[in-house]
C-alpha cells in the first residue's frame, strides 16, 4: 500500500501542482495567437451621397465600387425606386449581385406620437415600409422617434409598450426595427432615454442604433456606451463633428470619421470591448461632399473608417 499523506503534506503537494499548472497555463498562454482584431463591416449609409441625386441603383453600383459590403438606403428611395416602375425582386438581385447586404434602412413611420390615430396609421407605415425593405433583403430599419422631436413630456415607459408592437409587427415580417437616438429630438436624444425603451419593451430582439454625431448632440457621455451590450446593437452610424458647442452643430456640420474632434480611441476600444460585431455605416449630410464626386466621397469616407479602427480597434 501507499503511504498516506498527512495534511501539510497533501496541502504541499496540492499546492506544488496546482503551481505547475499554473505555470503551464501561463506557457500556453505565451504561445497562443493573440485575438485578431474585431470583424467590423463596412456600410454606406445613402444620405452621404444625396446631394448628387444620383438614383438608388447608381448608389448600390457607388457602394460596390468603392468597397463596402453593406448600404443603408433611405425608404424614400426605395419607394421612388417602385414609383419609377422598378420591380423590388430586381433591386434585391441588382444588390445581391454588386456584393452587397442591406444593413438597415432609414424610415420615419410615426409609431410612437400619443395621438392614437395617427400612432396607428404610423404603426401601418412602419409595416409597409418592413415589408418593401424584407423585399430586397433588408432585415433591419431605423427606428427614430418621429413626430415627438419637440415633446419633452414623452412618457417613456409608454413608448416602451409602443416599441413593443413595432417589435411584435417587424418580427412577422422578418424585419428588426432599431431604436435611434436622435441627439436634437427632445425625447430619446440620450442614451439612458433609449436604453430604457428598450429594455422595458420586454423584447429579446429589442436594439438601439447609435450615431456618433447624435450621441454628443443629444448631450450623452460615450462612456454610456460601455452599459450596452454589443449585441443590442447591429448598426453604429459613423461620422465626426468640428469643435463646436452641441446646441449649435447640426447635421451638415458632420465630418468624415477622424476628421473632427470626437473621442474614437475611446469609442472604438468600447466597441471592441462589448463585442459590437455589426457593421459601422457612414452616415454624412455635408453639403461640401454634396458637391464633390460621388465615388470619391464613398472611398475616402470608406478609408477614413478602416483609418478609425486600425489605429484604435
Amino acid at each position: 500500500m501507499q503511504p498516506t499523506l498527512n495534511r501539510r503534506e497533501l496541502l504541499t503537494a496540492t499546492g506544488a501542482v496546482a503551481a505547475g499548472l499554473a505555470a503551464g497555463d501561463l506557457l500556453a498562454n505565451d504561445k497562443a495567437p493573440s485575438k485578431s482584431k474585431p470583424r467590423f463591416r463596412y456600410c454606406l449609409n445613402t444620405s452621404t451621397i444625396r446631394g448628387q441625386k444620383l438614383t438608388l441603383e447608381e448608389e448600390v453600383a457607388i457602394a460596390a465600387k468603392a468597397g463596402y459590403s453593406g448600404i443603408e438606403p433611405w425608404m424614400g428611395e426605395i419607394t421612388a425606386f417602385v414609383r419609377r416602375g422598378g420591380k423590388l425582386k430586381d433591386l434585391a438581385k441588382r444588390i445581391a449581385d454588386a456584393g452587397l447586404k442591406v444593413e438597415s434602412a432609414i424610415g420615419f413611420a410615426q409609431w410612437i406620437v400619443d395621438d392614437d390615430k395617427k400612432r396607428a396609421a404610423g404603426l401601418e407605415a412602419a409595416k409597409r415600409d418592413m415589408d418593401m425593405l424584407r423585399q430586397i433583403g433588408g432585415t433591419r430599419i431605423a427606428a427614430p422617434p418621429t413626430g415627438a422631436t419637440g415633446q419633452s413630456n414623452l412618457d417613456l415607459f409608454q413608448a416602451a409598450k409602443r416599441y413593443a408592437a413595432l417589435l411584435d409587427a417587424g418580427r412577422k415580417i422578418g424585419v428588426t426595427p432599431q431604436l435611434e437616438v436622435w441627439g436634437f429630438s427632445k425625447s430619446l436624444s440620450r442614451l439612458g432615454e433609449v436604453m430604457l425603451v428598450a429594455v422595458e419593451s420586454g423584447r429579446a430582439e429589442a436594439c438601439i442604433l447609435p450615431d456618433v454625431y447624435h450621441v454628443y448632440k443629444g448631450g450623452s457621455d460615450f462612456a454610456g456606451l460601455n452599459l450596452i451590450g454589443g449585441n443590442a446593437m447591429h448598426v453604429f452610424h459613423m461620422n465626426d463633428y468640428p469643435k463646436m458647442r452641441r446646441e449649435e452643430a447640426s447635421d451638415a456640420d458632420r465630418v468624415y470619421p477622424g476628421d473632427g474632434v470626437a473621442p474614437f480611441k475611446a469609442i472604438m476600444q468600447t466597441l471592441v470591448r462589448i463585442e459590437f460585431r455589426g457593421a459601422l455605416s457612414l452616415e454624412l449630410f455635408n453639403r461640401e461632399y454634396w458637391t464633390q464626386d460621388a465615388l470619391v466621397v464613398a472611398k475616402t469616407g470608406l478609408a477614413k473608417m478602416r483609418a478609425m479602427v486600425e489605429k484604435f480597434a
